[in-house]
């Protein structure tokens, strides 16, 4: 027998464990070299293991155990032969994929309903699903009457679920309140618990304050009106909000360098780029990407910068280099519907702009009540190294851009004055 210890990858420079967030295959299963056999989260990602060879694996560590990089999560006798029948890997893979676009986003090709389930004798197992398939139920409100086991004695699989989900559940079958006044402990994601460590090292550790500014975006929706469908025939990319605010950061950035920061010890250290981190929500919870050298890059570019990494990030394939050293951070709370928010510093970094919903407000323009697109815009900072004039010239030179996107062309000057020289 010649057996494979399996060990651990180092995902990222600082991180010294990780956590098994999720086998996707059983114990004795056959693997096939690549095949992705677990998710691993770290404080920073969640990232796929792929097997290292061919074989049947035998699993060391179980999901929820935290594991040092170095240490053997598993073995693979590489010695074992193909089963007959086996499924190839890549065709094994496809409902990890399937679960992941239900549970992030609407998906407008369902996919096929599951095949009929070959009738079972009733057992102990009928109707109890496996580690990963109740993981699986649990995250997206899924009750056991809702699945048809197809595994061994009845029992749900990852797969039952992942069928079941793709065909859709009828509206008689939803699960509301049960009243029963259960309770039942979850243990947070090494993922979730870093971060809350870090929120409550920003309030403690930080001078942190936040100021406000309103923007009128009707200029903004304008230009998107009359250029949007040009601007992806022609870029292949949609033209979104979010290049316009991540443009209109990096100039005004540009004019107050104090804003793009941070404290290092006893200095503070100035930045010459503008690394935008871009705050997205995935099925793991929030992370921030980054997009590097944003304030060289055109409205397309940081578009399609912004898409990928978010599809990354959504699909759980983000690395922690993409989501390490950024200078600023953006976040938008008006795709849920928030109105108004204070966000927290994303540390080291010493500011991050909060944007909300676009809601039509009476508001006075050359003395005439007229109604506009308004969005209330919140910049939160570290009092320590950003001077209350600073902060708030940087929100008006943010809403000043916006409201006339055509200074974002000649970097932040009116075009009568490039025009004029001034």
């Amino acid at each position: 027998m010649s057996v494979l210890e399996m060990k651990v990858p180092s995902p990222g420079e600082s991180i010294s464990e990780v956590e098994i967030a999720q086998w996707l295959v059983e114990d004795g299963d056959y693997v096939e070299k690549d095949q992705a056999i677990a998710e691993v989260d770290s404080d920073k990602a969640t990232l796929e293991l792929p097997a290292e060879e061919s074989g049947i694996i035998t699993l060391k560590a179980e999901e929820g155990d935290a594991v040092a990089v170095g240490a053997v999560v598993c073995l693979i006798d590489t010695a074992a032969e193909k089963p007959a029948g086996f499924v190839a890997a890549d065709v094994v893979a496809a409902p990890v994929v399937a679960e992941k676009a239900v549970t992030s986003s609407a998906v407008e090709k369902p996919a096929p309903a599951a095949k009929t389930a070959t009738p079972v004798k009733e057992s102990y197992a009928t109707g109890h699903p496996s580690i990963s398939a109740k993981k699986t139920m649990d995250e997206n409100g899924i009750a056991a009457n809702q699945v048809n086991g197809t595994g061994k004695d009845g029992r749900i699989t990852k797969q039952d679920v992942v069928a079941a989900m793709a065909a859709g559940f009828s509206t008689n079958e939803a699960q509301g309140w049960g009243g029963t006044r259960n309770t039942e402990p979850k243990k947070m994601s090494m993922l979730r618990r870093k971060v809350a460590e870090r929120l409550v090292a920003v309030k403690s550790e930080t001078a942190m304050l936040t100021t406000f500014n309103e923007v009128d975006m009707k200029p903004i929706m304008d230009v998107r009106k009359k250029y949007k469908a040009f601007f992806k025939e022609h870029h292949e990319v949609n033209l979104g909000f979010m290049s316009f605010f991540t443009k209109a950061v990096t100039e005004a950035l540009n004019m107050f360098p104090s804003v793009n920061s941070q404290i290092e010890g006893k200095n503070m250290i100035l930045h010459d780029y503008a690394d935008i981190g871009i705050a997205v929500s995935s099925p793991k919870g929030l992370m921030v990407p980054v997009v590097r050298n944003a304030e060289q890059m055109t409205l397309a570019e940081i578009e399609r910068e912004i898409k990928r990494l978010a599809i990354r990030a959504r699909d759980g394939k983000i690395s922690p280099d993409e989501m390490t050293g950024g200078t600023f951070t953006i976040t938008n709370g008006g795709v849920f519907g928030s109105m108004l928010s204070t966000p927290i510093l994303n540390p080291p970094q010493s500011a991050i702009l909060g944007m909300h919903n676009i809601v039509e407000r009476a508001v006075v323009v050359d003395g005439e009540i007229v109604v506009r697109p308004i969005m209330f815009v919140a910049l939160s900072y570290d009092h320590r190294v950003i001077d209350g004039k600073e902060s708030v010239s940087f929100l008006v030179k943010v809403k000043e851009m916006l409201e006339n996107p055509e200074k974002m062309i000649f970097g932040g000057k009116d075009p009568i004055e490039v025009l004029l020289g001034l």
